[in-house]
């Protein structure tokens, strides 16, 4: 089963297993799905790609930190793969960074887990992941 919106695509199995695996796809432009002569689907894409799965609004001010904090000028193309080394960010800008995301978003980053970010989408998903255990505690 596939169901398509504007903004996602969501691959689920007619088959009833233990663990589903789940895809976002962001970025949908077309999209067309057809049967193969043996009878089974066929999924061609034309220009969409693979995003992460956190939400808009959190890449954006992720983005907009690492602007200012970097120092960027604000037509500097920032993806979700966007890696802050290849900005110019060393180890002190990357904890000034962590800090920022702390102070904008109400969270507490452990020291192990602002070790492991290094891209704006690993940022902007750990986030929203902390901000979900904040509102479940």
């Amino acid at each position: 089963m596939a169901s398509i919106s504007p903004t996602s695509l969501m691959f689920k199995s007619f088959v009833k297993s233990t663990s589903q695996a789940c895809y976002r796809i962001s970025s949908l432009r077309t999209i067309s799905v057809g049967w193969t002569k043996r009878n089974s689907p066929s999924l061609r894409t034309t220009g969409f790609r693979i995003c992460c799965a956190a939400q808009p609004k959190t890449l954006e001010k992720v983005v907009e930190i690492v602007k200012k904090q970097l120092a960027l000028p604000p037509e500097t193309e920032l993806t979700p793969q966007t890696k802050f080394t290849a900005l110019g960010a060393d180890s002190l800008d990357t904890v000034e960074i962590v800090m920022n995301f702390e102070e904008e978003f109400g969270i507490n980053v452990e020291d192990e887990n602002s070790e492991n970010i290094t891209t704006v989408e690993e940022a902007a998903e750990l986030i929203e992941k902390l901000i979900q255990k904040k509102g479940e505690a």
